[in-house]
């Protein structure tokens, strides 16, 4: 089965942050650019137990990924698809994809109970620093667009302490950072 504990930190920046970490620091000169579709049921039960699930796009490759809440992060359960059945999913017949289909029904959550609400965009940078990855986004949905920096690490106390380091390094105010997906279902 295709899971992984995602362990990571996350702080959204004003456009002159942004900027200023693109500067400061040895990002990408250019970004990927990566689209997630994101899906839920009409009564927003994957919410209600602190769950999400996408369809992202990136470099013209489809991957399906259900994120569940877990002690050390995020479970994150993958799929990967076909540009055809991604489609085919953003459109209204959801695929069951054998990972995915089999998390969700451990859930309670029918697979054609799911519906498209719409995606997000971000133009993401990524630098490995040591044992860490740094990730600088601009992300824009439904009229709207946000900055945001995000610290995957190994384990919780590494990653923590890096990512107050590099707030305090660069004097950025820690601010309360819902997930993209929080963020794109409150702009709905």
């Amino acid at each position: 089965m295709g899971q992984e504990i995602e362990i990571e930190f996350k702080n959204l920046l004003t456009q002159k942050e942004y900027h200023r970490l693109l500067n400061q620091i040895p990002f990408p000169a250019y970004s990927d650019t990566q689209t997630n579709y994101y899906f839920e049921t009409k009564d927003l039960a994957l919410q209600e137990l602190g769950c999400a699930l996408r369809i992202r796009e990136k470099n013209g490759y489809y991957r399906l990924t259900l994120k569940e809440p877990h002690e050390h992060g995020l479970l994150e359960t993958h799929d990967f698809l076909t540009k055809n059945e991604a489609l085919q999913s953003i459109n209204g017949t959801i695929l069951k994809k054998e990972d995915t289909a089999t998390q969700l029904e451990q859930l309670g959550i029918s697979v054609d109970s799911l519906v498209c609400y719409g995606s997000l965009s971000t133009e993401r940078r990524e630098v490995q620093r040591e044992d860490i990855l740094l990730v600088l986004d601009y992300s824009t949905y439904n009229g709207k667009s946000d900055y945001e920096l995000e610290l995957e690490a190994t384990s919780t106390e590494n990653g923590k302490a890096k990512f107050n380091e590099l707030l305090s390094k660069y004097k950025i105010p820690k601010r309360e950072t819902p997930n993209k997906i929080k963020r794109f279902f409150t702009s709905l």
